[in-house]
């Protein structure tokens, strides 16, 4: 504790008043992370001000089975706080001459599907390449990650087998680990190196991170590392990355060493010239709206104040690191345990609000005057649409005078036009409904058939479904009118219908398509990551 105080003392130049104002700041963060107990899973938290560690300590436990203590040198995964690394690799190699971050990745990964337009690193790097998740494609196929040990080359197939991309290259952002365990692979072909050679004298030495490595290989012995842990029925269980993949997550380090970093790379000691403008560089969408997301690092408000932040989690490993440069903080948590998701992103909030408060809530501005639709009117708006993007169905209906879109109310502002509490606005013509969302993307919705499923409208779907995508086989069948996607050994889901054709299901949203005779000749299936996946009725 003494440490703690001292250190406080360092970094803020005060008299016996802070002391005491640190003891209080001591009380408050352990209160915050109480979850954290001596015999159960543990984490880590760090916090620097103007390059000096003010605070830093490990609560719980490193390994439940062998009884060994969280330290603050225990080595916990950082998931996807791990993708700076992976970027400042490439901007090392481009400030090298090696590559450049508008080359197509074509150049290097050319075993990659034309798709009709380049695909730049940069794209890669700020996710808005269009290239599909290829571990939600591989949960599609019944191997969803942490099934099997898969490793880049085996990523890197199944990227191979998409044959259409979730967007236009540099169109939107939509997150997807493809394009970082691509960038690990364009490090090898680069350099000669694999990424986990590379680092260590290029990043993690000259930054003071002896510690860090990357699990480059789950097989791989690493001293010193914590093991992973959920929650189970009378306590916990063991919940690993058990895969090989790496560069989209896989760094194992300390909350300290990643403060470390943070220091190293803002203060200009990156790469000659300093690369840290390229780190925290941004670019615009096709259409010139801003985007946030630059080299592995968010950048943008956050509590009021200019930021550069990353969050990640792999199995049930946790992390976040946050930086305010203006005010000099830094703020590195580690976890090893899934169980105390919530609790310890409330923890990590009380923390940072002693640091950086909370800015007030700006003032609502008055309600607009509300613009009166006829009943009428609103029943024409009625009935179910389809996102044109992914399939998704949305019922609208009318209540009260209300038009509803799904469970949200809408507030008129002219006869065809209404806005969400959210502020996206709505323009209804033709059929259709175009919403354009805050931050201007702009959503397209179709009028559709209302689903009416009766035995034998259901009997239509069954069959037999194969993705070439997804390398997957999936086997619809009927009762009743209940609908199921089966896929051996045992997965099982229900289709619950929608409007015509179309169903909602765990995975995300389905929808079947017909041939020129009007039979149902395959579906698509979209998740978060993946829009649009291809099945073929074979049987």
């Amino acid at each position: 504790m003494k440490r703690f105080v001292l250190l406080f003392l360092a970094a803020f130049s005060g008299s016996v008043t802070y002391a005491q104002t640190w003891q209080d700041t001591l009380t408050r963060i352990e209160a915050a992370f109480a979850k954290y107990k001596p015999d159960g899973p543990g984490a880590q938290m760090a916090i620097s001000r103007n390059g000096k560690v003010i605070f830093s300590k490990a609560w719980g436990m490193a390994d439940l089975e062998h009884g060994i203590p969280m330290s603050t040198t225990s080595l916990i995964e950082a998931g996807s706080v791990s993708k700076q690394f992976t970027a400042a690799a490439i901007l090392l190699l481009e400030q090298q001459g090696k590559l450049s971050l508008e080359d197509d990745v074509h150049k290097y990964v050319p075993e990659l599907p034309d798709y009709g337009a380049p695909i730049t690193l940069r794209q890669m790097m700020q996710h808005t390449s269009g290239l599909k998740d290829w571990g939600s494609m591989a949960s599609l196929s019944g191997w969803p990650r942490g099934t099997k040990g898969y490793n880049n080359d085996d990523a890197l197939a199944i990227m191979i087998r998409q044959k259409t991309l979730n967007n236009v290259p540099g169109a939107e952002y939509i997150y997807s680990n493809s394009n970082y365990n691509l960038l690990a692979i364009v490090v090898k072909r680069v350099s000669g190196k694999e990424l986990s050679e590379f680092s260590g004298p290029a990043i993690f030495s000259p930054a003071g991170m002896p510690l860090t490595v990357w699990r480059s290989s789950y097989r791989l012995l690493v001293p010193g590392r914590t093991m992973a842990y959920s929650r189970a029925k009378d306590g916990f269980e063991n919940d690993m990355p058990n895969e090989s993949v790496y560069g989209q997550g896989g760094l194992l380090t300390t909350a300290e060493e990643l403060i470390k970093w943070t220091e190293f790379y803002s203060g200009g000691k990156f790469g000659s010239p300093s690369l840290y403008p390229q780190q925290i560089k941004t670019n615009n969408f096709n259409n010139g709206r801003p985007h946030n997301y630059a080299a592995g690092l968010v950048v943008g408000p956050f509590n009021g104040q200019d930021a550069i932040v990353h969050s990640g989690a792999t199995a049930s490993y946790r992390a976040n690191l946050e930086f305010f440069p203006k005010l000099g903080l830094v703020f590195a948590f580690l976890s090893n345990t899934s169980a105390f998701d919530r609790d310890s992103t409330a923890a990590q909030a009380v923390v940072r609000n002693i640091f950086v408060p909370e800015p007030p809530a700006a003032k609502k501005p008055a309600a607009a005057a509300s613009f009166k639709v006829t009943e009428e009117t609103l029943r024409t708006y009625t009935g179910w649409y389809k996102r044109s993007l992914d399939g998704q169905g949305v019922k609208l209906s009318a209540k009260d005078g209300k038009l509803l879109f799904g469970s949200t109310p809408l507030q008129a502002t002219a006869n065809n036009t209404f806005k969400t509490p959210g502020g996206a606005n709505l323009l209804f013509s033709e059929g259709q409904i175009v919403v354009v969302t805050p931050n201007s993307d702009s959503l397209q919705y179709k009028s559709v058939e209302f689903s009416n499923i009766n035995e034998g409208a259901a009997a239509r779907y069954a069959g037999e479904y194969y993705s070439e995508e997804a390398d997957s086989r999936v086997t619809v069948k009927v009762e009743g009118t209940a609908i199921w996607a089966i896929q051996k050994p045992d997965e099982k889901v229900q289709l619950t219908p929608l409007y015509r054709d179309g169903f909602d299901s765990p995975y995300g949203p389905v929808y079947f398509e017909r041939d020129a005779q009007n039979k149902i000749s395959g579906f698509k299936v979209s998740l978060g990551r993946a829009r649009n996946v291809p099945f073929v009725k074979v049987k």
